[in-house]
């Protein structure tokens, strides 16, 4: 017999919001199949409010609480029977955060669960990881998001040591990290990384996503060190309008994708890793499975 539920998790974050649909479907003696039915993406860039004025302006809530009421609709079409909303790192730092989480109830129905960073690395580490993690190899996790960037350090198939740093795209192009918070980032991926042979990188989140689409690699095959070097040149060596005509980047991922790829070659120079693999995961992934295991 087969039992088909749809759950569905929105991820409120820095740079984007999003909604994702998952179909699960379970059949006795075979492993729950997780499969993405829908997912709808808003750049409505909140980071750039509050990295900036630590606040939510109000037209970004009216933009917010149209996003919702539209979620919502869409989760009602779709026939989702359970669903949870997390926001991150902008959410967490806007002094009116509570505040706009309460109008967006009242206004949609929505509940969202501001989380901290430990807690968002550890959702999204509670996705498909353990399918790419072997136990004899290391890895070096590494999650970029809008607002901040989490690591994750795995040895013999176990989590290590976990940090969330204050270093992510849309703070980078606003100029808002200090050379301090870059050092200390640095500092703990070497410190971390030390006496771990043949280190790999696993990367999430949307840039080192659409990196890896560019690369035309097949899934579960990993980029190596001199593909990204080389990716970064060519971003770098393009305007932004460039990026958008020539490597047909949307508009709110052409100006992020240059501090993302940032990140993850310092990450793998920091590392000395050779490799990175892409998994599809995130915090929306992470959600729905949290959700079906809390069941």
């Amino acid at each position: 017999m087969i039992v088909q539920k749809k759950y569905a998790a929105i991820d409120i974050g820095s740079n984007a919001i999003r909604l994702l649909v998952s179909t699960i479907t379970e059949k006795e003696g075979m492993e729950t199949n997780f499969r993405k039915t829908s997912l709808v993406r808003v750049p409505i860039r909140l980071g750039a409010d509050v990295f900036l004025k630590q606040n939510i302006s109000e037209n970004n809530q009216d933009r917010m609480i149209d996003a919702m009421h539209a979620f919502s609709l869409l989760m009602k079409a779709h026939g989702v029977e359970k669903y949870k909303a997390c926001a991150t790192s902008a959410m967490r730092e806007a002094k009116n955060g509570d505040a706009v989480t309460d109008v967006i109830k009242d206004k949609t129905g929505i509940e969202i669960e501001i989380i901290d960073g430990t807690h968002e690395a550890a959702i999204i580490a509670a996705t498909d990881l353990h399918a790419l993690i072997q136990d004899d190899h290391n890895y070096l996790y590494v999650d970029v998001g809008g607002g901040s960037t989490e690591y994750t350090l795995y040895s013999n198939g176990e989590s290590i040591a976990s940090r969330s740093f204050k270093v992510g795209t849309v703070r980078l192009l606003n100029d808002l990290v200090e050379n301090k918070t870059w050092r200390e980032m640095e500092a703990w991926v070497k410190e971390n990384t030390k006496g771990y042979e043949d280190i790999s990188l696993i990367g999430s989140g949307g840039n080192i996503n659409n990196i890896f689409k560019t690369s035309g690699k097949k899934d579960g095959k990993p980029l190596s060190l001199a593909y990204l070097k080389k990716y970064d040149e060519l971003l770098n060596s393009y305007t932004y309008e460039e990026r958008i005509t020539e490597l047909d980047l949307k508009n709110d991922r052409a100006d992020v994708i240059i501090p993302a790829s940032r990140i993850y070659l310092n990450s793998m120079k920091w590392a000395k890793a050779n490799q990175i693999y892409v998994p599809k995961i995130g915090l929306a992934d992470g959600i729905i499975k949290s959700l079906y295991h809390s069941n």
